[in-house]
């Protein structure tokens, strides 16, 4: 079993329904294979709010993080987080702190992360991406 974690711009794809490429992928694995970290979901909570909790998203959001595994930032996750950094400022490699605690939180449970972010795939050979929107990959 894999498990995949959506970073916070494929969940948002995700709940808005937007990418078909993305949707079929997902509804082609397990839904118990699916997790987000919980620093994705802060992000997302802080979409809604910086928006005002719109009925209609905020109902969408809440179904989507109620149907996917919201991992916990634990112990582990700093651990990752900590090798993951060190390593990554080593090879003048650099993401955005919420960017890369994801990552970090990634590597920790052993999860693909699924990105449409090619800075993930430079920063380091333990962090495994997935670009479920590239379609020449598939």
């Amino acid at each position: 079993m894999s498990l995949w974690m959506l970073d916070t711009k494929i969940a948002g794809h995700v709940i808005k329904g937007d990418r078909p490429e993305i949707i079929d992928r997902l509804v082609s694995l397990p839904i118990t294979d699916i997790v987000v970290s919980s620093v994705t979901e802060g992000e997302l909570l802080y979409g809604l709010a910086k928006r005002g909790y719109p009925r209609t998203l905020s109902e969408r959001v809440r179904q989507f993080l109620l149907r996917v595994d919201v991992l916990p930032w634990d112990r582990a996750a700093a651990r990752s987080y900590g090798d993951l950094r060190a390593a990554c400022e080593a090879k003048g490699a650099a993401l955005a702190p919420l960017d890369m605690m994801i990552a970090a939180h990634a590597v920790a449970f052993d999860a693909v992360l699924v990105t449409r972010d090619r800075a993930f795939t430079r920063i380091a050979e333990s962090l495994k991406t997935d670009d479920w929107t590239d379609q020449k990959l598939k």
